[in-house]
């Protein structure tokens, strides 16, 4: 028997030889630049014409419609699938692992605790749930397992103790619990002992590896992080206000947007569209600093707001982002300038700051203080203006000191400003 055994596992190992295993991690949190990773590594497995392709899970979970992309990228593909979760796969990883052929276990691996969770922290809406709900039950019955334990996952309202998930509470399997409700096919402590389950013993292993632009992505595209940079540039760009020329503050600002743009392009969720578009909207604003009117501007800022929208993977995550970058730069605005007292000094080169005044020796017109003292009689009616002809045959539009003066009435000028020109009534005894 002994015999026997050596004998399979050498002709196991020889019928392994020339085959290929292609491992690909999924580690993190998930979310849409892990997608581009995914898809590109799929790619090199089918090219490279891989025997198997193995997703390797260690995962909280994260963003529902990334996982939903990969785990239709797993269906698609020819190549025969296998999740190994090392040591998690919580959430959308559930999912992920799920959508695979065949499932194995790290002995201290966990599946579940799929609820889907919004970006306060809270449960989604009644019709996500739901959604969701369905997606899982189906990826469960796509290979035969039991939909019940996949919808006790994500509906916390189904009762079972046996596996310490009460009312009220997610399920979540060890690995010898999934074994025992069929959502796994063996426990592999090692690579090794997963490769010796799976038939693959021997076969060549060639592993995907993160570019450092996916890195980027993936770090970008992570809901947390979005939020984080747009308030970075923003406070970049507010300090920049405050400072002459252009400095470090305006630098990190520009780096923080490029950093969003270029993972969101890198992940597939922005075009060169997008960019163009988010430039354009830039180069119009700076234009409406020296173009008065408001309209250049206006649209600028729309430009701007509608490329990062168009970047973004949630509307609703993008709105809630730029309020928080938007009422801290605002804060910010309000700190330097009420309480420490500092001024935009970018703007002294487009704000006029000097002021013209009679005591420095401007005049907006002639100025006749040489009328006054002059008496002549009313041509008009004063109400209070009028006209008034002087001594002198002069013809002066006048007005009087808020008093109403007859036509043909003597008037004495009791001063000049500027244009206006202010007479008093002469009491006839005088």
């Amino acid at each position: 028997m002994l015999i026997l055994s050596i004998i399979c596992a050498s002709f196991d190992a020889k019928s392994a030889e020339g085959k290929t295993v292609y491992f690909i991690p999924i580690e993190n949190t998930i979310e849409k630049g892990l997608v581009h990773f995914i898809k590109r590594s799929i790619q090199e497995a089918e090219k490279e014409k891989a025997d198997v392709i193995v997703f390797e899970l260690n995962t909280p979970g994260g963003a529902l419609e990334a996982a939903i992309e990969i785990g239709k990228m797993i269906m698609d593909t020819d190549i025969k699938t296998t999740a190994y979760v090392n040591k998690h796969a919580i959430s959308a990883g559930a999912y992920i692992a799920l959508r695979a052929d065949q499932i194995y276990y790290h002995p201290g691996g966990t599946i579940g605790s799929a609820a889907v969770i919004d970006s306060n922290g809270n449960a989604a809406e009644v019709k996500v749930q739901s959604f969701w709900k369905a997606e899982m039950r189906n990826a469960a019955e796509l290979h035969g397992r039991d939909p019940m334990f996949a919808e006790a996952m994500v509906d916390s309202s189904l009762d079972m103790p046996e596996y310490g998930a009460e009312k009220g509470e997610l399920l979540t399997l060890t690995a010898k619990q999934a074994m025992e409700v069929g959502y796994g096919e063996g426990i592999a402590k090692s690579r090794a002992e997963l490769l010796k389950s799976i038939g693959m013993e021997g076969a060549k292993i060639q592993e995907a590896e993160e570019t450092f632009a996916e890195k980027i992505a993936r770090f970008v595209t992570n809901m947390y992080t979005i939020p984080i940079l747009l308030t970075i540039s923003g406070l970049g760009f507010v300090l920049e206000l405050y400072t002459p020329g252009f400095g470090i503050p305006g630098f990190i600002g520009l780096l923080a947007l490029f950093l969003f743009f270029f993972g969101h392009f890198i992940a597939g969720l922005a075009g060169l569209e997008t960019v163009v578009l988010f430039v354009l909207g830039v180069l119009l604003i700076i234009a409406e600093l020296f173009v008065p009117g408001g309209i250049i501007g206006a649209i600028g800022f729309l430009s701007v707001l509608l490329s990062l929208f168009l970047a973004a993977d949630h509307i609703g995550h993008m709105a809630v982002s730029l309020f928080i970058a938007g009422s801290i730069s605002i804060f910010t605005i309000f700190i330097m300038s009420k309480v420490i007292g500092k001024r935009m000094k970018w703007f002294k080169k487009i704000i006029l700051n000097d002021s013209i005044s009679t005591e420095k020796g401007y005049v907006s017109n002639q100025n006749r203080t040489d009328l006054i003292g002059k008496t002549g009689v009313t041509v008009t009616a004063l109400r209070p203006a009028g006209t008034v002809m002087t001594d002198g045959e002069e013809r002066l539009d006048v007005v009087t000191e808020g008093t109403y003066i007859e036509k043909g009435k003597k008037v004495k000028i009791v001063k000049v400003e500027g244009s206006r020109i202010v007479v008093r009534a002469i009491n006839e005894n005088e």
